[in-house]
This record gives structure tokens, sequence and C-alpha cells, in this order.
């Protein structure tokens, strides 16, 4: 009846003390409980009293989660609640606790640390970095004065049951220095605090055991005190990171459910260090018992075959897919030339038949004429009428009619407007790929039709094919250029001098000189592509001072080398031209009929499926690569065409072949120069105009073909027999051969000559030089023009050294300058959209990109071995959160990404600088690129990983390390198209290798000095690093907290800035972007 009565009397009081504030409660609790301890055998009492103890317990924990401490520490705890959960949460199981009271006898209270004491504890590893020393600073009951057996590691005092302290005041220490006694269970007690600590979760905290052998206290190898014959070994002595307090964790390959029992990790599970329960281990692993860690690397293997199947497939069936796509449209193509061929073929079989029938006819009619006088009176109109009637069957407009498209040819020679209206509605009944290239076809058997009569082309064969209705004229260019000089700024040197003519629509113009006579300058300055000269002089577009990139749309330029995709065929090459540079209201069957017609008429039919061929792979020959190179320019029906040596490595056949396609575009009202060296007599006189060069720049001739040789017979220059004019013209002007000695001009004088011929102004220094041979010269010429001489200064090393940079810089600056110049479109074509030049650039890219699977292949497979290696020989290691690998997989990863990336922008700068200069998108080529490699940026991560992951087995997710990855990936991909764009393939490959090694070394640096932390923070390894780290470190709680507060501490990083440092990497990748675009668009690279 008294213990009922007591123990009700007890029970209002935790009552009461669980409904007030804690410094209350704490009041009633001291006072309250000296009772006789034979009440704790009551297991009611015990367990109210265990609950009343575990609740003073939580609050004095959580303040601790609150405090200033934790302030100090939000860089290790990212939510106060789930941390103090994940370590202090003993609600599942307080044994612990009711143990320790019964051996306490109630005094657990009063033994426990307060505020005030875990203050002074967890200072010394989380708020300060500290030494790896295991011992305290001085303190109230354990200094040099006083050392109670409560001060030794294991052991704790109480302060006495009449003594009254505040458990939250973390101010002062109170008194604690009676009745010491060995540390429970599942407390531990550091050295130089007399007071318990419980031990979190996820470590396991016995008592320890003396070690006859060692003298050491077991498992915490603690010594006891010397002189000290009472003093046993305690429990725990110290919470601390692995390297100081590993004891106190619960073993790998054990779980501990509390922190006073160890279990051994079953089989089909594993325990890592510091778990709180078993992990079922995954389907397909194997985990035998104690198993530290479960073995996934056939989750790797399985990984790794789904992904290279995935590959596989995708890679093949896109290959597959655009080759089915190619035969479908190649037969296409062929069903339309067998359905044209065939109606040609029946077509001449049926005229000839009717000509077989005619002669019989006209025979037979001969034969009744003698005997029929009639008839003779009558045949001369029947013979009119069948002439005429011959006449209308021959007409090639007639000959090539076929089903779909009948009345398509007729020879009614109406109006160009009609003809367009009825071309137009005819077309849009043309749908399929074969019936557009059956209309293709037929037109273009309609010109040969046309052009037969007229194959020599003969004078009045041009005049007769110019007339026709339907040639189609195009907007006239005529560049005339006055007294034009092109003055090298380095040397001071004149390249072109005093160059005045001009070249006109509908003509084929040949520009020939001897090497060093400026060909090629005159070429690009008429083209506005002299950079590093300074020109002067008059150059009239259409009559007026205009900028030839007003026209750039409608202007072609045949650069000297053959620049095209050599991993495109050749029909695949013309068509992208085709695409981005003919005009957005062009219609589809127009487009193939242009692509057909440049393709045929450069006699490119058989090789049109045939890749061009790279350095590496054999393709198509050098006579057909020039002639693509020509077919690039041709298809996008320009109105200016600049060819630089078109003909130079052709034979003589390919040559008139190349000037046949030339002289139809010059039909069409197409003004054409080109550079030509040594052409056969045929070539040349296939041309209209000539302009001739003496070196230095000088005109020789500039008029009519025809007329040559009969304006230099007037110098007495006379070509000998047998010998090909303008071989002979170019060997005079070389100074090899010498003219006629009855002649008295020199080949120095042949420029004089023109100018007098033209009665052009002299230079000052050709009057000085000629003054003596011909005085009157100089009387009766002025010279308006540049009158500047130059000398040869002889400067020192420096000045030199001083003069060569200069001339570098204005040379870029003026080929920035020329890239940002604005001028105003005159050409009058609307070409397709920057989005939709990105979709041909995307279809381009995505073939090219397929067509080097291989290489593809070959940097996973790379990825693949270094992920292994890597996993294999940095396994994640709890003490440092798996930083070693993870510093190798930022080297890796981002020196094979960098240089993989380098072969987006190194490889094609020739092709871009072409395909700038004609004005197809910059933008669009860049994002284009840009979007296709993001394919790699996402499955380079998943490759590598899928070894690296499975070989190292972190803490952290596959999706968090799949992430950061991703973003690093990312971030370099960006830094490797800036070296690619902005240095030559040498140096960048060597800052590809360099720069990853260098910055991560770097990063990994200790921050003790404020520039250095200013520098790392700036380096994208830091920020992957630290996203590593922080996103593994999360996974580490209980037990690890002041393991993961001390090595985020040491490192400097921080567990909010997972976000900050993934967004870091991706506005660098970006900035880096627009770094490499900006070079495209000044640099032209």
């Amino acid at each position: 009846m008294k213990r009922l009565k007591a123990f009700k009397w007890f029970f209002m009081k935790v009552l009461i003390c669980s409904s007030l504030q804690f410094v209350q409660s704490q009041e009633v609790f001291v006072n309250d409980y000296n009772y006789n301890t034979t009440q704790l055998d009551d297991p009611a009492i015990l367990r109210q009293f265990t609950k009343f103890v575990y609740q003073r317990l939580s609050i004095v924990t959580s303040n601790l989660i609150h405090s200033d401490i934790a302030k100090l520490a939000t860089f290790c705890i990212t939510n106060p609640e789930d941390d103090w959960n994940r370590s202090f949460n003993y609600s599942d199981n307080v044994d612990f606790l009711s143990k320790c009271i019964v051996k306490t006898k109630g005094d657990l209270p009063n033994r426990l640390c307060t505020a005030a004491d875990l203050k002074f504890y967890f200072t010394n590893f989380i708020a300060s970095k500290g030494t790896a020393s295991t011992y305290l600073r001085p303190n109230r009951n354990c200094n040099i004065s006083t050392w109670v057996s409560g001060c030794e590691p294991g052991w704790a005092c109480s302060v006495g049951l009449n003594q009254r302290f505040d458990f939250t005041n973390s101010r002062e220490m109170p008194a604690r220095t009676l009745d010491c006694q060995p540390c429970c269970e599942g407390f531990f007690c550091p050295q130089g605090l007399t007071c318990m600590i419980p031990c979190p979760l996820g470590s396991y905290c016995p008592l320890a055991t003396f070690n006859v052998t060692t003298g050491l206290c077991d498992p915490y190898l603690y010594q006891l005190p010397p002189g000290k014959q009472d003093h046993t070994c305690g429990g725990a002595n110290i919470w601390a990171d692995v390297s100081r307090g590993g004891s106190m964790f619960c073993s790998a390959g054990s779980y501990c459910p509390t922190n006073t029992e160890e279990n051994s990790c079953s089989s089909g599970n594993y325990c890592r260090m510091g778990s709180t329960s078993q992990t079922r281990c995954y389907k397909l692993t194997s985990c035998d018992s104690n198993t530290t860690r479960q073995n996934i690397t056939a989750y790797g293997l399985v990984l790794i075959a789904s992904t290279s199947t995935l590959l596989f497939i995708f890679y093949n069936c896109s290959e597959q897919v655009i080759i089915i796509r190619e035969r479908r449209y190649a037969k296409s193509r062929e069903v339309a030339v067998r359905s044209v061929k065939d109606n040609v073929q029946a077509k001449a079989r049926w005229i000839a038949a009717k000509e077989a029938v005619k002669k019989r006819a006209i025979g037979m009619q001969s034969q009744l004429s003698r005997t029929f006088s009639r008839r003779n009176i009558i045949m001369p109109n029947e013979q009119q009428f069948d002439a005429a009637s011959e006449g209308r069957e021959t007409e090639p407009c007639d000959l090539y009619e076929f089903e779909e498209f009948s009345d398509s040819f007729k020879d009614s020679n109406p109006d160009i407007k009609d003809t367009e209206i009825k071309k137009k509605s005819k077309e849009k009944h043309i749908r399929t790929d074969t019936q557009i290239f059956k209309f293709a076809y037929a037109q273009l058997e309609k010109e040969k039709a046309q052009q037969q009569p007229n194959k020599d082309l003969t004078f009045s064969g041009v005049i007769s094919m110019a007339m026709r209705n339907e040639t189609r004229r195009r907007p006239r260019i005529e560049i005339a250029f006055r007294d034009l000089t092109v003055t090298l700024k380095q040397k001071k040197k004149h390249l072109l001098r005093n160059v005045t003519g001009e070249i006109k629509p509908g003509r084929i113009t040949a520009l020939m000189g001897p090497s060093g006579a400026g060909k090629t300058t005159l070429l690009s300055a008429l083209a506005g592509k002299t950079v590093g000269c300074t020109t002067t002089g008059l150059v009239l577009i259409n009559g007026k001072v205009e900028s030839i990139r007003s026209y750039k749309k409608i202007v072609g330029f045949v650069p000297q080398d053959d620049v095209v995709h050599g991993n495109l065929t050749v029909e695949e090459n013309i068509w992208f031209s085709a695409r981005c540079r003919l005009s957005a209201d062009m219609s589809k069957v127009d487009k193939v009929l242009v692509v057909e017609r440049v393709i045929e008429s450069l006699g490119l039919q058989p090789v049109r499926n045939s890749l061009v061929g790279t350095v590496e792979k054999r393709g198509i020959s050098g006579g057909q690569r020039k002639r693509v190179n020509v077919g690039l320019e041709l298809v996008m029906e320009p109105s200016l065409l600049f060819l630089d040596e078109p003909t130079s490595g052709l034979d003589s056949s390919s040559s008139q072949l190349l000037l046949r396609a030339l002289r139809r575009e010059a039909l069409e009202g197409v003004n054409i120069v080109a550079v030509i060296h040594q052409p056969s007599y045929t070539l040349f006189n296939m041309f209209d105009d000539l302009i001739l060069l003496a070196k230095g720049g000088l005109t020789v001739y500039h008029g009519p073909v025809r007329e040559v040789e009969e304006y230099f017979a007037h110098l007495d220059v006379n070509v000998p027999e047998r010998v090909n004019p303008p071989d002979y013209f170019i060997d005079v002007l070389e100074g090899m051969i010498k003219p006629d000695p009855s002649s008295n001009v020199s080949y120095e004088e042949l420029p004089l000559r023109w100018m007098l011929h033209k009665g052009y102004p002299l230079p000052p220094d050709i009057q000085k030089k000629f003054s003596g041979l011909m005085p009157e010269v100089v009387v009766s010429s002025t010279y308006q023009g540049n009158s500047a001489s130059f000398g040869t200064e002889q400067l020192s090393f420096w000045g030199e050294l001083w003069q060569n940079l200069k001339y570098k810089v204005e040379a870029r600056c003026d080929v920035i300058l020329n890239n940002f110049m604005r001028s105003k479109d005159l050409s009058q074509r609307r070409t397709p959209s920057i989005f939709q030049q990105y979709i041909y650039f995307l279809g381009r890219i995505a073939k090219q990109r397929l067509r080097e699977a291989r290489i593809q292949a070959i940097d996973y497979l790379i990825l693949l071995l270094a992920g292994a290696c890597l996993g294999s020989i940095a396994k994640a290691s709890d003490e440092s959160f798996g930083a070693p690998g993870y510093t190798y997989t930022i080297i890796a990863t981002s020196l094979m990404c960098k240089i993989a990336a380098l072969r987006t922008f190194s490889l094609d700068k020739l092709q871009y600088r072409r395909e700038r200069a004609s004005g197809i998108s910059t933008l669009a080529h860049f994002v284009a690129k840009d979007t296709i490699d993001h394919f790699n940026t996402l499955i380079k991560p998943l490759v590598y990983l899928s070894m690296f992951f499975f070989f190292s087995n972190p803490r952290s997710s596959f999706l968090d390390n799949y992430i950061v990855l991703l973003c690093l990936i990312y971030c370099v991909t960006g830094i490797a198209y800036a070296l690619a764009i902005f240095l030559e393939p040498g140096p960048s490959q060597l800052c590809s290798v360099l720069l990853p090694v260098v910055l991560t070394l770097l990063s990994t640096q200790p921050k003790d000095s404020k520039f250095m932390k200013i520098v790392t923070d700036l380096l994208y390894p830091s920020w992957a690093l630290e996203a590593f780290i922080v996103s593994n470190a999360k996974s580490y709680y209980g037990v690890w907290l002041i393991q993961r507060c001390g090595a985020l501490l040491r490192t400097g990083y921080d567990l909010h800035h997972w976000a900050l440092r993934i967004s870091l990497l991706m506005l660098a990748g970006v900035a880096c972007r627009a770094l490499a675009f900006f070079g495209m668009l000044t640099l032209e690279k």
C-alpha cells in the first residue's frame, strides 16, 4: 500500500514535470528524487523514470543541435531535426538508459553533461580545426589543481543529489566531482570531463575490458592512470572522427540497432561502418555474411551491356535509316531517269520510223511525178508542208513530253509570264520524289536538246541560246575598278598597282599572269577578302560605290584549295549548299532541278553517292573533288562568281566540261571571273575576256580574248606557229622568252605600253624608269593616283619584331572589322531563316557523326576502361568521403572529354570560313554542333559511371553522381570549344591535357591563405569536387556527424553549396560557349 501511494505520488510529479518549462522541471527533478532506490526495482517506476530521463536527454541534445555550436556548424548540418533524429533519437530502444539508471541507483541525471559541458566538448572538434589530440582543455572540474577519477577516460562523476544546476546553462559548467564511477554502457566519458554523453546512433559503446598483454582498455585503447589500484576500465572515452574515435564506430560488416548492441551482418545483406541496420543486397549481387559492401559489379556489366546495345542499335539503325532513305531516294531518281530515257528513245524511234516512211513516200511521189505532171506542180507545197511538219516534230520542246507532264513542253512560244504561270500550276501536282525527278530530268533533257545544235559553242550558237525565252536571267552585277592598288602593310610592298578595268555580266573573264603578278590578290580585292593590306582606288558595283558584301548572298567564291566536307557524299555537299543559300521562296522542285543540273553539267553523276574523302580515307579523285568545289558555288545560282584556279589539277576534257558549265551560267547573266594557269588553246578561246597581269601587279592587257593576239602583234610580239598563245604570253612576261628581235619592246615595258594605249596616267616611278627611253611620256603624262614610294628602311631586331607584332595586330583587327561590318542587303534574295539553317546543320552533322561512329566507340571504350581502373584503385573511403576517387574522376573525364570535344570545331575550320563568307549563319552552325554534342554529354557520364560507381561503390546515389558528372562534362566541353577556336590544334591539345591536371591539383591544395581560397573558388575542378564530396557526405549521419563536420571544415566545403556548385559548372559551360561563339564571329575559326 505504501509503495502504491509512492508510485501515485511519483506519477503525479512526472505529469507536472512534463508540463512545465525545462528550468522549472529541473528544479523539481533535483528536489523530488531523494527516495529509496529500492523503488527502481519496480518495472513500472523504472519505465517512467527512464522516460523522464530520456525526455531530459532529448531536450539537451535537441538544444545542442539548435545551439550556437550548430550555428557554427551550418556548413555540415542541412536539417537539424533530421540530424538529431538520426543521431540521438533513442525512442525505439531506451534499455541502455534503464540499465544505467539501475547501475547509478537513480543518479543518472546528475551525471549527464549539461549544455555547457557539451558546448565545451564539441567546440573542440567543430568550432575550430584543432589538432589530432584527444585531450580537452583544462576546465572547472579537470585542471592541474583538481583531477578526480572522473577526469580519466571512461569515468564520470555526480554533482550530488542535493545540488541544483541548470541543464540548459551553456555558460557555466556545474561542479561535478562526487561519487566517480565507470561510465555506463551506451555512454562515453571524455578525458578531461566528468560527465557522461550518450553515444550516438551507429556507434557501439560497451564497457572496456583490460588487456593484460597490452595494458590497454580494449577496444578503446586508453591506459589506466598510474598509482590508482582501484581504478578500472570504464566505458567509451571519445566521439570524434574515425582517425581518433574509430573504436566507438559500429564495425564494418556489423550493424548496431542500439549503441550497446552489435550484430553480425547476415547473408544477403551488407553493413557499412556505422550502420544501424542491415541493408538488403540487390538482386544479381553476392553478399556473404559480415559483408561490408555489396558486389554490384554485375550491375555495372549489365549497364555496360545495355548501354552498348542501345548505342549499337542507335548508330546502326540511324545509319540504316539514312541508307534506306538514300536508296529510296536514288531508286526514285533511277526510275525517273529510266522513264525519261525510255520516252526519249521511244520518241527517237518514232521520229526515225517517220523519217523512213517519209523517205519512202518521197520516193513513191517522185515515181508518180513522172507519170502525173500534176504532182510536179503540187510538190513544192507538199515539201514545204513536210518541212514545216518536220520542223515542228523536231522541236526539242515537243520531243520529251510524258504522261504526267504532257503539255509542259509544247512549242507554243508563250510569253514568259504565261510560262511561269503554267509551270507553277504543274508543280502543284508534283509531290512524290519520282515525279520531282521526272520533271527535273525532263527539263535537263530539254536543255540538252536545245544545246545540241550549239554544242561547239559557236558565236551564233551562243546568240541563239541567249535569245531563248526559257533562259532565266539573274540579277546583274557589273564591277568596274579604277586605279586599284593593294599594298601589303607589313613590308610596304605593292601587290597590285593602278589596275583599271571592268568585268561585265554574261561574260567569262580569264585572269592570267606569271607567279607573283597579283592574280589572287585582284580576285580577293574585288571579292572584299583582302586582309592585312591597304586598298586604294575605286570599285563600283553597277555604277555605284557599294560594298560587295551587300551582295554576298548572290556572290560565289571558289577558293584555290578544295574546301569541301570529306565525310559527306558529293550529293550531300551540293545539297547542303543549295538548301542554305538558295532562295527560301524557291520550291523543292526547282531546287531539285538546280542540283541535278549542276551534278549533270559537272559530270559528277557517277560519283554522286561517293564520299568526297579525307586525308585518312580515300574518296573521289582530285579532279572530281575540284568540280565539287566549283559545284558548291554553282548550285546557289550566283550573279557574280569568282574562281581561283578552277582548272588546276583537271585534265583537258574535265576543264572543257567545267567551262561549258560556266558558259551556261554566263548565258543567264552571271558575271564570271576565273584565275587560270596554262590553259589549252581550246580552253583559252572559251573565255570572253582576258585580264593579263605582269609581275608587280601591273596590267598588260584587258579586253576580249579574240583581240589579244592582235594587240600584241601591234607591239611586234608575235606568237610563233604551233605555240599556245597564253603560254607564250606568260613566258614573255616571266622574261624567259624575248620578243621578236625586230621589236623595240621589252617585257618590262608591256605595262607601260598598255597604259599609253588606254591613256591611263602613269605612276611617278614608271615615268622615272622609262624617262630616258621615252622622254615625251614624262612631259605629256600626269598622274593623280597613289604616288607614294616605299623604301627599304633597315630596322633593328627589336624594330622588326615590333613591326611584325604591329602587322599581326592590324591584320587581326581587319578581320574583326570585316566580320562585324554591317552592309545593306542589296541581293534581293531571302535565304532560309536561322532556325531552318539550324535544322539543315543538324541533319548534316548527324550524318557526319554517324560516319564517325568508330571514333565515338573508341572514346566510350576509353571511358569504360578509365572508370574500371579508377573505381578499382580508388575505393570510396569513409574517412575522406571518396575524395581521392573523385579527384581522379575529374582529371580523367575532363582530359578525355576535352580532347574529344576539340574535334567538333578544329577539323572543319576552312569549311566554316567558306560557309561564313557566303552568308550562312554562324549561330546555326555553332548551336547545331553543340546540340549534337549534347548526345555525348548525356551518354559519357553514364558510360564512365557504369564502371566507376559500381567498382568504388560510394554511399551517394547514382543519380547524384550522374548529375555532377553531367555538369562537369558540359563545362569542360565548353572549355574545349574555346580552346579549339582560339588556338591551333597543337596548343589546344596540350592545354586540354595540362589544364585538368593543373587545375585539379590546385583545387585540392589546403586553403590556408585567403588568396589560395579565392583562387580555388574560381576553378571548375573545385566546384565539381565539392559537389561530388557533398553529395556523398550527405549520406553519412549519426555517429558520422563529427567526421562529416570535421572533413568539410578542413576542405572548406558546405553541404548547402551543392546546387550552387552545379549551377556554377553549368554557367561556366554556357560562358565558355559564348566565348567560343564570339571567337567564331571575330576570328573566323
